[in-house]
């Protein structure tokens, strides 16, 4: 029997597409060019790759489930989460260097009457959670809570995103944001980065295009139309060779961009992301974990705070808490 390996730790689910289910997208596939001209695009011979690239991307904790007791004697659920997003710039000069960090902290809960939460290891903001709306319609609370603590996290990975491009931006920088680009997408030169595939977007007839992808080769750009439109395509990392979507992440960009713009950053992110690939000796997640992604989220969960400490200062917070501390 011959058999291959996927390197992608099992534990972060599949990388490979087995598991992926038909989307329910608009999907223009000739794009770039007619579906029935499609085969692997090979890397532009000469194409240099950008001056500088920025990585955005964010981690979250929750640090402690708990209740908000109102003043009639119910009581709401809530989590108390550590979030934070930051941005790590790639360029000659100095290396990787991490140029942004925000950490938040918030307490997400459905209680009407919350109040910021105080701790001698950090303030938790409240964030008001809906829960009679047609989209919640049958969501656990809890589920809830982390969908709400999901949308704080993509604000602060939007701001990050956005102070990147005032700060440290140059004519011909490239952002890559780790996951799709939704709102973030307006911004330049802006390419979303998608580690695993959970949806079907081509036809049948295309697929084997990605699974015949080589090292460095992409798939002719095709465009998605869903909530947020963007152009995209699929990409081979360089791997070990193995599993047939072994290495391919699917990369985008905004839709409000013409087609030839979308091809050249296409183009761009043949001859600039395999140089960021992981190998599966050092990371779980090779290729698709890039080295300074991976970096970033170490270092943005470094700065979450001990777990323990967070959780034994909500712990003392409580015991001694007669009614909700008032917001400052």
């Amino acid at each position: 029997m011959r058999f291959s390996v996927d390197p992608w730790d099992p534990a972060y689910g599949t990388s490979t597409g087995s598991q992926r289910g038909e989307s329910s997208a608009e999907v223009d596939v000739d794009v770039e060019v007619p579906a029935a001209e499609w085969e692997p695009v090979d890397p532009s011979p000469g194409l240099a790759p950008p001056s500088a690239v920025l990585f955005v991307d964010g981690v979250r904790r929750v640090d402690a489930q708990v209740w908000v007791h109102g003043p009639s004697g119910e009581a709401a659920p809530a989590l108390c989460a550590s979030y934070a997003a930051g941005v790590v710039c790639c360029c000659p000069d100095q290396g990787a260097h991490v140029v942004s960090a925000d950490v938040r902290r918030g307490l997400f809960t459905t209680a009407d009457d919350g109040a910021d939460l105080v701790t001698a290891a950090g303030r938790y903001e409240t964030v008001k959670t809906e829960t009679r709306t047609p989209e919640t319609a049958g969501v656990a609370p809890m589920q809830l809570l982390s969908l709400a603590l999901q949308r704080g996290l993509m604000a602060a990975e939007q701001e990050a995103a956005e102070q990147a491009r005032a700060g440290h931006s140059t004519p011909d920088d490239l952002l890559v944001v780790d996951g799709p680009l939704h709102e973030r997408r307006r911004l330049p030169r802006a390419i979303g980065f998608v580690k695993t595939h959970r949806s079907e977007y081509l036809p049948e007839r295309l697929v084997g295009v990605v699974a015949a992808l080589r090292a460095g080769q992409r798939t002719p750009v095709f465009r998605v139309g869903s909530r947020f439109e963007v152009y995209t395509w699929y990409l081979r990392l360089p791997c070990a060779p193995g599993a047939p979507w072994a290495g391919v992440v699917r990369v985008e960009c905004s839709a409000e961009l013409s087609a030839a713009e979308a091809g050249a950053l296409a183009a761009t992110s043949q001859v600039t992301l395999g140089r960021f690939a992981s190998t599966e000796y050092k990371d779980s997640r090779a290729p698709q974990n890039l080295y300074p992604i991976a970096g970033l989220e170490r270092a943005l969960r470094r700065r979450l705070g001990e777990p323990g400490v967070l959780y034994r200062a909500l712990r003392r917070a409580a015991a001694t808490s007669t009614a909700p501390v008032p917001a400052a």
